[in-house]
């Protein structure tokens, strides 16, 4: 399967929990809006109080972290990018009137920023093999470093979860081969998050 295969599957998917859900956390296949806020508190670290740093948020769902990083003082370009048009539809209705907020479904469309952000991308993989999902998850990295200046933040379910509550569509990863995968590539600037309320671990990495 290709990085585009994954891609179409993911739009399918997150197209249809809106569809069911609405413009909510489990429009984007949050559990709650109070666990949505636990992850942007996470990357909210990335950022170090910086009013004016400039954002992309990949994979930026109904436009939820615009909303959040504005209300907590942001004040920096915001770029949501996502493969659905009809998230970024719905982005634009609830944050497109933001300042400096703007919403794209095409990629080539996304400029660099200091800060590139992704929250969820990584969790559902529907039937992929775990070893096809782990390479679309690197190369998926990559391309968040691309558009990268000063650092980026990403986060996935963890394979420390308790096997009984895993689901069979959903990607555990491996945050120690992560993390390491991220010092010896990118940085020796990398934060590994495990210690907050939710069966998963965030990696914020410092150019």
């Amino acid at each position: 399967m290709t990085l585009d295969v994954f891609q179409e599957q993911a739009r399918r998917y997150y197209e249809g929990t809106l569809r069911a859900h609405g413009v909510t956390a489990r429009g984007v296949d949050w559990n709650s809006t109070e666990s949505q806020i636990v992850r942007f508190r996470q990357f909210a670290r990335l950022l170090e109080d910086d009013p004016e740093a400039t954002v992309v948020d990949y994979g930026c769902g109904y436009g939820a972290l615009a909303v959040y990083l504005r209300k907590q003082g942001y004040r920096g370009r915001y770029t949501g990018f996502d493969v659905s048009g009809d998230m970024v539809a719905a982005a634009a209705g609830v944050a497109g009137g933001l300042p400096d907020c703007r919403f794209t479904s095409d990629r080539a469309e996304v400029e660099p920023a200091d800060y590139t952000i992704a929250s969820g991308i990584f969790n559902v993989r529907i039937d992929a093999a775990d070893e096809a999902w782990r390479d679309y998850l690197l190369r998926t990295v990559e391309d968040i470093r691309s558009v990268s200046g000063r650092g980026f933040g990403f986060n996935a379910l963890t394979s420390y979860s308790d096997p009984d509550k895993r689901r069979a569509d959903l990607y555990y990863a491996n945050p120690l081969e992560l993390f390491d995968h991220c010092q010896r590539t990118y940085s020796r600037r990398v934060s590994l998050l495990h210690d907050y309320e939710l069966y998963e671990f965030t990696i914020l990495v410092r150019l």
